[in-house]
């Protein structure tokens, strides 16, 4: 699979890259024709630098205490955090970065001493990718439960517009990526075809079949 790699450059900024791998892929949620590599906006710092720069940009009058990271969004975040806090109406602000965890009944959850992280906080989700938006709406379910304020959205690749009437900032959309598709795995014109599955994916990467 790895020949089929492509390259994408953020028309926002030249400095932040996704490879894309064209083929048939099935995530949790649905099934999809590209592979979105982002190891490399997740672990370079300068590219989550650039990153974070750019998502920070739609924030800047909107109040965020805490940054909830999702799928491997850490560093971006902690940049996020930072960005945030050199200007605008966050500006001087202790914006708080942390990450959920998992429980065995894989519901999102906080625990104890984090969660004053998110209690009557204005929290900012940020994610890497969003096809369908069901992560997201399981991190505000989340919220729910700890009297969290969804205050925005933001991810390096999104294929929806809002969810819960908040809008998706994001830095690469369907339109970066040539006629791109997404279908709920029984209504997949490519499984109906015939075409095998190239892949299982997720937020770590993807395991051939």
């Amino acid at each position: 699979m790895e020949n089929r790699l492509q390259e994408i450059t953020s028309r926002k900024n030249r400095n932040i890259k996704i490879g894309v791998i064209p083929g048939h892929f099935a995530t949790n949620h649905s099934h999809v024709n590209y592979y979105v590599d982002m190891t490399s906006i997740k672990t370079s710092s300068q590219m989550a630098k650039a990153a974070a720069e750019e998502l920070a940009s739609g924030y800047s009058s909107t109040h965020i205490e805490t940054i909830i990271c999702l799928e491997g969004t850490e560093v971006i975040g902690a940049f996020l955090a930072r960005e945030l806090s050199n200007a605008g109406i966050n500006s001087g602000s202790d914006i708080k970065v942390v990450t959920p965890e998992l429980n065995a009944n894989n519901q999102l959850i906080f625990r104890d001493n984090t969660q004053k992280l998110i209690w009557g906080k204005q929290v900012v989700v940020l994610i890497s990718s969003a096809s369908t938006g069901k992560t997201i709406s399981r991190t505000v379910d989340c919220l729910k439960y700890y009297n969290g304020q969804l205050a925005g959205i933001a991810a390096i690749f999104s294929a929806i517009d809002q969810s819960h009437d908040v809008e998706v900032h994001s830095i690469f959309t369907p339109g970066d990526l040539p006629k791109y598709e997404n279908y709920s795995a029984d209504s997949c014109p490519m499984c109906k075809n015939g075409v095998k599955v190239d892949a299982l994916i997720n937020s770590y990467g993807y395991s051939k079949l």
